[in-house]
């Protein structure tokens, strides 16, 4: 970020390149006029959120890309006009600083509307304990019950 100017980042959907969960981002760059201080801010453009899971019977296609696009802007360099949509849209601008003090990582993430609503309706830890051990009983009486019944036929 000192050398060159990072613009704006991509973040694709994790395992479309590879397997699930590997992340994917792509880097929109230009040498800077110095060597040092040349990034001032970045915009970063979450695909991720929000999105079906790709594969053969679902690629991923140009018609995915159009929101990037129109926020990106049509100049190549990255110097379109943009704005910011507010904390949960998918392009957000972070300042240099900001990063910075974040350990200059760009592994930044906000959550989205979608994200905060499943969020509120996920049951407590506890009600998912409850769920599971119910479960994990009615399996085992499952299991008792065909134990049992290969005895008597043997």
């Amino acid at each position: 970020m000192n050398l060159c100017d990072l613009h704006t980042v991509l973040r694709l959907p994790t395992g479309i390149f590879y397997a699930q969960g590997v992340k994917t981002n792509v880097y929109f760059f230009t040498r800077g006029k110095t060597d040092t201080g040349n990034t001032k801010q970045v915009w970063i453009y979450d695909m991720r959120s929000d999105m079906p899971t790709f594969n053969k019977s679902n690629p991923l296609t140009r018609a995915y890309f159009a929101g990037f696009e129109k926020a990106f802007g049509s100049d190549p360099f990255g110097k379109s006009k943009r704005r910011e949509e507010g904390p949960q849209a998918r392009f957000r601008c972070f300042s240099r600083d900001y990063i910075r003090e974040q350990g200059d990582t760009l592994d930044i993430s906000w959550p989205t509307d979608n994200e905060l609503a499943e969020t509120k309706k996920a049951p407590s830890p506890e009600a998912l304990g409850n769920d599971i051990k119910k479960r994990l009983q009615r399996a085992l009486k499952e299991l008792n019950a065909l134990q049992a019944d290969a005895k008597r036929k043997n």
